[in-house]
């Protein structure tokens, strides 16, 4: 055993020192690795959590409470207060890009707004649909789909795109590569007369664009509540193309026939291009036949191609019907086709462009599967003796005598004639003369008193305008068509003379006017209002103002009569809390003797001289091109 130590023991102390290092740091490290092993497999137990042992409170009575209640009483009902909020008629107003007149053009009051009101009325449709409507998908050909910009396309390659269209069943599809406009239109009818081939982009919001190489593309059903044959005459300028149930009724585009659609569709029928229809002679469709109540999907295409002057004029003929004829425009009255009645800011809209009995706004059918009856006046009974007319009696004049009250309560009869330095004249039943210190009257007589002595006012009527330039012409064409445009901000500013301290309200109302080429029509183009009370913080004085307002002249051409309004006049009026007029401004004094008739007047609709109400002015027989005459 002593051996074997002793032979152990020479090794161990014969071992290198880097080996032993080498064993201890390796022993580390084994260690090491087991102290991670053991703290990251061993878990440690979680805690329980061991409620306390509920804790026994003490018990209180507790006493009912003795309230004499009876049973017949009732909560007291609450008052409800009801406040009349009075809001300004503001119609929509349909006019030749004027952004003061909104309506055919883009929007509202802002005609060149890039995106319009959805409840607006466009002569391409209206933002909202009514159900029975046609959707319009407005592509413009001058950009690509993303918006950036095209080389224009050539007259031809435009022809060519419809024929491809036509060609791939109307497939939207074909006009992929090009900017479609996010703005959908929803339209009852296509009765647009000549007008600027700009207004389409405008009323899809693309404002921007120019009035050129676009289409328009409308998807909507044709139905009936009756059995009928109809068929339809129509024009467009430039293109127009109807299909109903996969099959083209019509083509009616401007030049034409057109090598690239009479393949398609033959203008053969024996009444075609003979009676003017706008600018140009009506072309008649296919015969249709429509079952009661059974829909056929329907299709229009409109579109320009050079700029300037668009139509798209869609009627339709009823089998067996007889029509006025129309002796200026040498052919027969039909109505326009539409799927409702037009409001009558559309009607006007469109009678503002459309020639004396060219085509019947209200009358013909209207395609919807339902029938509206008109009701009838009923008949008076019989055996009754028809009325007399009442005597109608002039009416009193309101005596101008008043009861007065003094500080001291004594009250006495006067009628109000003036204050000055601070005494009151007035006169009495019998005609004398009396003068009372303001100070002496009851707080109720001086409000009176204040509100019957207004004072004096500076009234100015505010108005800027900034000249329009003129449209940028078409590529495709060589001239730039008679135009001038003003955009127009006006308002009302109005200062209160003197030092005397007047502390009631104020409203200043104020109208504005337009005045129509023909000459003889006026136009109502803004109506606004505002309330203020003088003090020194305001210095007395209140302005405001609307919003822009462009008026506009412009003619198809150079041979045609012009068209569209320029600044006309303006009134501003006054009047105090009690809402009795105190004062007022005019460019005409025959504003205001016909104030009450002026009222009547909505914002955007026309009257005479007089303020008499009338319809919007039509174009006369020299709107005709010369080859027409």
């Amino acid at each position: 055993m002593k051996r074997v130590t002793k032979k152990n023991q020479k090794v161990v102390k014969g071992m290198p020192s880097a080996v032993a290092l080498s064993i201890l740091i390796h022993v580390g490290l084994f260690l090491l690795a087991g102290m991670l092993v053991v703290f990251t497999v061993v878990k440690k137990e979680e805690k329980k959590f061991v409620p306390p042992k509920a804790v026994e409170r003490p018990k209180m009575k507790l006493r009912k409470p003795k309230v004499k209640v009876k049973k017949n009483s009732k909560p007291k009902s609450t008052a409800r207060i009801v406040t009349k909020i009075k809001r300004a008629n503001m119609p929509d107003i349909q006019l030749p890009e004027m952004s003061g007149m909104g309506g055919e053009l883009a929007g509202g009051f802002d005609g060149f707004g890039d995106m319009p009101d959805l409840e607006e009325i466009t002569l391409f449709g209206g933002g909202q649909t009514i159900g029975n409507d046609f959707v319009g998908t407005f592509y413009d050909l001058k950009r690509g789909r993303s918006g950036r910009p095209l080389m224009p396309l050539e007259r031809e390659d435009v022809w060519d795109l419809v024929a491809k269209f036509i060609r791939n069943d109307w497939k939207s599809p074909t006009f992929a590569k090009f900017y479609r406009s996010p703005r959908q239109l929803y339209a009852t009818t296509f009765m647009i007369p000549p007008t600027l081939s700009s207004l389409a982009p405008k009323a899809f919001g693309e404002g921007d664009t120019l009035g050129y190489s676009w289409l328009a593309h409308y998807q909507g059903q044709l139905v009936y509540p009756e059995d009928i044959k109809i068929r339809f005459w129509g024009r467009g300028d430039d293109i127009m193309l109807v299909r109903v149930d996969r099959e083209l009724v019509l083509e009616a585009s401007w030049p034409g026939p057109h090598e690239f659609l009479s393949a398609y569709w033959s203008r053969t029928r024996a009444d075609s291009e003979k009676y003017i229809l706008g600018f140009s002679t009506a072309i008649v469709g296919d015969w249709i036949e429509l079952k009661a109540g059974e829909p056929l999907d329907m299709e229009v295409l409109l579109g320009e191609v050079t700029g300037g002057v668009f139509q798209s004029m869609l009627c339709v003929q009823v089998e067996g019907e007889e029509y006025p004829r129309n002796p200026v425009l040498n052919g027969p009255t039909l109505p326009m086709f539409k799927t409702e009645e037009p409001s009558e800011d559309l009607a006007d809209a469109i009678l503002y462009h459309l020639a004396e009995g060219a085509v019947s706004v209200r009358g013909g059918p209207v395609f919807r599967d339902y029938a509206v009856k008109r009701s009838e006046e009923p008949a008076p009974p019989p055996d009754v003796p028809e009325a007399e007319p009442a005597e109608v009696s002039e009416p009193e004049e309101k005596s101008a005598m008043r009861l007065w009250t003094a500080t001291s309560g004594k009250s006495f009869e006067g009628e109000f004639l003036s204050v000055l330095n601070g005494k009151v004249s007035l006169k009495n039943a019998k005609g004398k003369r009396l003068q009372v210190k303001l100070s002496e009257f009851s707080p109720e007589d001086q409000t009176f008193i204040e509100l019957a002595d207004p004072p004096d006012f500076e009234i100015e009527f505010l108005k800027t305008g900034q000249s329009v330039p003129q449209p940028e012409a078409s590529p495709l064409i060589n001239s730039v068509k008679p135009y001038r445009g003003t955009d127009y901000v006006f308002g009302a500013q109005v200062k209160k003379i003197g030092n005397q301290p007047y502390e009631h309200a104020l409203t200043i109302e104020y109208f504005v006017f337009a005045d129509e080429a023909d000459g003889k029509t006026y136009r109502l183009i803004e109506r606004n209002s505002s309330s203020f009370v003088p003090s020194e913080e305001n210095k007395r004085t209140h302005a405001f103002k609307g919003k822009t307002v462009r008026l506009e002249e412009f003619a198809m051409s150079d041979s045609y009569s012009l068209r569209g309004t320029s600044y006309g006049g303006f009134l501003i009026l006054i009047y105090d809390e009690r809402g009795e007029l105190i004062d007022h401004k005019t460019s005409s004094n025959r504003l205001i003797r016909n104030l009450e008739k002026l009222k009547q007047i909505p914002v955007g609709k026309w009257m005479d001289k007089n303020c008499e109400r009338v319809g919007p002015p039509r174009p006369g027989s020299k709107h005709r091109p010369d080859w027409m005459s």
